[in-house]
C-alpha cells in the first residue's frame, strides 16, 4: 500500500471519529445546561488549542518526523473521547474538547506528510485527500452517530474513542515516515514563518484567506444543527444524515474532481471561484424553508469549500521551502483555528441576540469579502509549472 493511501486511511479513521460527535455534541452540551452562546464556545475552546498546538506540531514535525506527530495526536484523539464519554458536568465537556483541540491540530502534519510524498504539479490532488477523508468521515461518522444515540448520549462518544484507538495500534504498524528526523534542523517558528511570508504578498494574503473563510464557515458549523432542529424539526439522527450529506458532496468533490479542475484552471483561478460559491451556499440557507432547497443550499456550500481547502492548502505549500512545509502549514491551521475560535462565539451570539438566520447572513457577506482577498493576492500567482521554492 502507497505512503498516500495510508496516510488518507489514518486521516479517514480519525476524522469518522470526530464526524460521530459532531452533530450530538450541541445537544450533549444542551443537556448540561449549556445555550447556543456556550455551545459556540465549546467550538472556540477546542479551535483555541488548535490555533495554539497546530505550529508547535508542525514545526516538531520538521524536525523529528511526521510520523510522531501524527500518532500522538491519535492517542489524544481517543483519550478526549474517553473523557467526553464519562463527562458528568459542563466543565468536563469543556475539558474534552480541550483534549481533543490538541490533539486535533495534527492535522497540518498530516498535510506536510503530503507535500513530502508528492510533486508541486499533484499537490493539490494530494492535498484532496485530506479533504476527501473528511469528506467520508461526515459521510459515515454523522450517520453512525445518529444511530448510536439511540443506545444513550454518550454511546457514540465511547465507539469514537474505540474507533481512534484502534487506528492508532494500525498506524503504528503500517504508516512509514516520509521524512527523516534531525535534531539539528532548524524548525521554523510561528513568528518566523510569518515574518517569511509577509515577504510575499501572494502567502500573506493566502493565510489571511485561511482566517476569514474559516471564521464565516466556522459560525454556520456551530449553529446549523441549532437552527435544523428550530426550523425544521429534525432530530439527531436526521441532523446526522444531513451532515452525512454535506460529507458526501465534499468528498466527490475533494477525492474526484479537485485534481482534475486544478490541473485546467490552476489554483489562482479556482480559489476566489470556490470562495464566492461557498458564500452563495451559506446565504441560501435562512432562505430555505423546505428540505429541498436546503439541502440545495448545504450541496453548494459543500462544493465551494471542497474546491477552495485543497487549492488553497497546495497554493501556501507550493509557495514554502521544502523544509519549511510543516511549519508554514501549521501557521497556515493555527490561522484557520484562529478563525474557529472567533466564529462559533460570534455565531452563537448573533443566533441568540439576534436570530437563527443572522450567523448564515454575516457569513455570506464576511465570504464575499475574502473573495476580493483571494483575488488581490493570486493575481500574479505563479503557473502551475512553476515551483518558487526551489
Amino acid at each position: 500500500m502507497s505512503p498516500l493511501a495510508i496516510i488518507f486511511l489514518t486521516v479517514f479513521i480519525d476524522l469518522l471519529g470526530f464526524g460521530i460527535i459532531i452533530p450530538l455534541l450541541p445537544f450533549y452540551a444542551e443537556s448540561f445546561g449549556a445555550n447556543a452562546f456556550v455551545v459556540g464556545l465549546l467550538s472556540t475552546s477546542f479551535s483555541l488549542m488548535q490555533f495554539l498546538f497546530s505550529p508547535v506540531w508542525g514545526r516538531l514535525s520538521d524536525r523529528i518526523g511526521r510520523r510522531p506527530i501524527i500518532l500522538l495526536g491519535l492517542a489524544g484523539s481517543c483519550a478526549s473521547y474517553l473523557v467526553l464519554a464519562v463527562a458528568s458536568s459542563l466543565a468536563v465537556v469543556f475539558l474534552a474538547r480541550i483534549v481533543g483541540g490538541i490533539a486535533g491540530a495534527n492535522i497540518p502534519t498530516a498535510q506536510a506528510y503530503i507535500a513530502d510524498v508528492t510533486t508541486p504539479e499533484n499537490r493539490a490532488k494530494g492535498m484532496g485527500l485530506v479533504g476527501a477523508a473528511f469528506g467520508l468521515g461526515f459521510i459515515f461518522g454523522p450517520a453512525i452517530g445518529g444511530i448510536l444515540s439511540h443506545f444513550g448520549p454518550s454511546a457514540p462518544m465511547w465507539s469514537a474513542s474505540a474507533l481512534c484507538g484502534a487506528n492508532l495500534v494500525a498506524a503504528y504498524f503500517l504508516l512509514p515516515e516520509s521524512r527523516s528526523a534531525d535534531s539539528t534542523r532548524k524548525a521554523l517558528g510561528r513568528m518566523e514563518a510569518l515574518h517569511r511570508a509577509m515577504a510575499d504578498r501572494r502567502l500573506i494574503l493566502l493565510l489571511a484567506l485561511y482566517f476569514i473563510v474559516t471564521a464565516a464557515f466556522s459560525g454556520f458549523e456551530a449553529t446549523f444543527a441549532l437552527f435544523s432542529e428550530r426550523r425544521f424539526g429534525f432530530t439527531v439522527a436526521t441532523i446526522g444524515y444531513l451532515f452525512a450529506f454535506i460529507g458526501g458532496t465534499l468528498a466527490l468533490v475533494q477525492g474526484v474532481l479537485v485534481g482534475r479542475v486544478v490541473k485546467r484552471v490552476g489554483e489562482a483561478r479556482l480559489i476566489p471561484v470556490a470562495i464566492a460559491v461557498i458564500g452563495i451556499g451559506i446565504g441560501l440557507v435562512p432562505f430555505a424553508w423546505t428540505l429541498t432547497a436546503l439541502l440545495a443550499a448545504v450541496a453548494t456550500l459543500a462544493v465551494g469549500m471542497g474546491f477552495n481547502g485543497p487549492a488553497l492548502s497546495a497554493m501556501v505549500s507550493r509557495l514554502t521551502h521544502a523544509d519549511d512545509q510543516g511549519g508554514m502549514l501549521g501557521l497556515a491551521s493555527s490561522l484557520a483555528s484562529l478563525g474557529r475560535v472567533v466564529g462559533p462565539a460570534w455565531g452563537g451570539f448573533l443566533f441568540d441576540a439576534w436570530g437563527m438566520t443572522t450567523p448564515y447572513l454575516s457569513a455570506a457577506a464576511i465570504m464575499f469579502v475574502a473573495v476580493g482577498v483571494a483575488i488581490a493576492s493570486l493575481n500574479s500567482a505563479p503557473p502551475l509549472h512553476a515551483d518558487p521554492r526551489t
